[in-house]
């Protein structure tokens, strides 16, 4: 999904210092407490209780040094094992979302179910006077089938937490709950929003749109997000100072229209299923003939779906696609000609009517804010140590959180490394590749990533609520070109 300019000699020198003999160590000293034991290899386990430090520490920190609570990583464990092995699809996260608004109603959060028309939720924790910062995660899992092999797979049948969002969930509930529990350190509004169908495409406009957010909860003066990735599990890695993180992208399905027939008598039909490769084939040439060879584009069909059976001609083909790119002009380039080629081969087939292609989303780019990105990037740096806070480079992957940052609101975006040191180094030594997000075999290593990723949410947040008396840091709105548009 993603890679990052300096993780390779970073995190290697990072996990030679600590990473491998904190792995054992933990093995070693909580395998025994009746939890899933961790090994570096995607394995949950009970240790982890200090997030990730500076090469050489012995530990990380959570607040000016001080390691994360035991009991706390405890139960943000408890929930992302829950969530791996129950997940639920874009559009059906009802059990997910309740198990978010019990968290976060015991700790403190007035809790709103329903934003947008599906199973968005809001908790806000109200702190006095100051600024709002909204901490948004996703709730839905993916269509694909686990083949990790993990004691927590997925119960779920062709479904499962692909993605990394089940990492969001606990990590993002264990930050809510460090703010909670020290409120005289910051004074402002947290907005904490779980938001349904990210894979769609459709969650975040839904929950604006549909759901009214900002204008039901306030416009929050800040917005943040993290995402898992195949990078050393308790890393973190930004995009440099106003260069995209991850490309904007348009969802498309097409519906070619044949005459259906016997098999027998190919004379006698118009065939979709030729027509449907013909078309395949012709999109692959699009971005090779549609953008210029310094622009990164990429065009997929993801899906084809034509016919029951070998011995009948079907009516109709249907296929799925999606076009990414890093501007919406490439975007609408691609968007044109696809359906160029897509009416040019009905045509070429003779199809009895036009086919038909419906945009089903759109996103534009992540462009996370500068100025919040650099204050929230200092944040990683004292709180993770600089050796484990990377430069990441722009990905062709897509998400639609750049919607958060309508009408000019900041917003900070960082990924999260999910894969264990052993894995890691195995994959750098010539073995194979680490499962990215969306593959059968993606599993982090939830013992070193949650703490990262509860450390990493909660010292953001920090950076934009108001310092109460016992510190803190703010972060005003970014003010400068494409500061707070977010890439839209």
């Amino acid at each position: 999904m993603v890679t990052a300019a300096r993780t390779a000699k970073d995190s290697d020198d990072a996990d030679d210092a600590d990473g491998a003999d904190r792995a054992d160590r933990t093995k070693g000293e909580h395998g025994s407490d009746g939890e899933h034991s961790a090994d570096g290899d995607g394995r949950a386990g009970a240790g982890g209780e200090r997030a990730p430090g500076p090469p050489g520490a012995p530990g990380g920190n959570a607040v000016a040094g001080a390691p994360l609570p035991r009991p706390l990583l405890r139960a943000a464990l408890a929930l992302y094992l829950d969530l791996h092995a129950h997940p639920e699809l874009s559009g059906h996260e009802h059990r997910t979302a309740g198990l978010l608004a019990a968290w976060l109603t015991e700790h403190g959060c007035t809790v709103t179910r329903a934003v947008g028309g599906g199973h968005g939720l809001v908790g806000v924790l109200r702190n006095g006077p100051g600024p709002t910062v909204l901490l948004r995660t996703e709730l839905d899992a993916l269509p694909v089938t686990e083949a990790t092999g993990l004691p927590y797979a997925s119960t779920t049948p062709g479904v499962m937490h692909a993605c990394g969002h089940d990492l969001h969930i606990a990590a993002m509930a264990g930050a809510v709950v460090l703010l909670a529990a020290d409120r005289d350190s910051w004074r402002g509004t947290v907005l904490v929003v779980g938001q349904p169908a990210e894979e769609t495409l459709s969650g975040a406009r839904s929950m604006l749109e549909d759901g009214r957010l900002y204008e039901r909860f306030g416009t929050p003066d800040a917005a943040l997000a993290q995402h898992a990735a195949p990078l050393p599990a308790g890393t973190v890695a930004h995009a440099p100072g106003g260069a995209p993180l991850m490309a904007g992208s348009i969802a498309a399905d097409v519906t070619l229209y044949g005459r259906g027939g016997h098999a027998a008598t190919p004379h006698l039909t118009v065939d979709p299923v030729l027509m449907a490769a013909a078309t395949v084939l012709g999109l692959q040439s699009v971005v090779a003939r549609e953008t210029a060879p310094a622009e990164q584009a990429v065009l997929t069909v993801g899906s084809v779906r034509a016919g029951e059976r070998g011995n009948i001609t079907p009516d109709t083909a249907e296929l799925s696609l999606t076009a990414r790119a890093f501007t919406d002009s490439a975007l609408d380039r691609l968007l044109a000609a696809a359906a160029r080629v897509v009416r040019a081969q009905a045509a070429a087939s003779g199809a009895p009517r036009e086919p038909e292609l419906t945009v089903t989303a759109r996103s534009p780019a992540l462009l996370p804010g500068p100025a919040l990105t650099a204050a929230v990037r200092r944040a990683h740096e004292a709180s993770l140590g600089a050796g484990r806070v990377l430069d990441a480079a722009p990905a062709t992957a897509t998400e639609d959180f750049p919607h958060f940052g309508a009408g000019g609101v900041a917003t900070a975006y960082w990924l999260l490394g999910t894969t264990g040191v052993r894995q890691w180094r195995a994959a750098r030594a010539g073995g194979g590749p680490v499962p990215p997000n969306h593959a059968p075999g993606f599993a982090p290593d939830v013992r070193t990533a949650l703490p990262a990723g509860v450390t990493a949410m909660a010292a953001a947040a920090r950076q934009v609520l108001d310092p109460g008396p016992g510190g803190g840091g703010s972060v005003r709105r970014d003010t400068g070109p494409g500061g707070g548009e977010a890439g839209s």
